[in-house]
């Protein structure tokens, strides 16, 4: 079973490692955790790697930075 970090919304397995966001992450799931403005311009259906490539970073987090 998995927890919810408070940190960053990822999730720790029981042996304590942290389990990131997939980047077949859909925006419209997203944006249920950042906003509604999450990804402005992306469709609901988009997935997570389209906005990394688009947006020349490797990760959430660092696309989170930026913003």
């Amino acid at each position: 079973m998995a927890k919810k970090s408070e940190l960053n919304q990822n999730h720790r397995d029981l042996n304590g490692e942290i389990r990131r966001k997939n980047e077949n992450t859909r925006i419209d799931t997203l944006r249920k955790t950042y906003g509604e403005n999450f990804a402005h311009g992306y469709r609901g259906d988009a997935k997570l790697s389209s906005l990394l490539d688009s947006s020349g970073v490797r990760s959430l987090p660092e696309y989170l930075k930026r913003k």
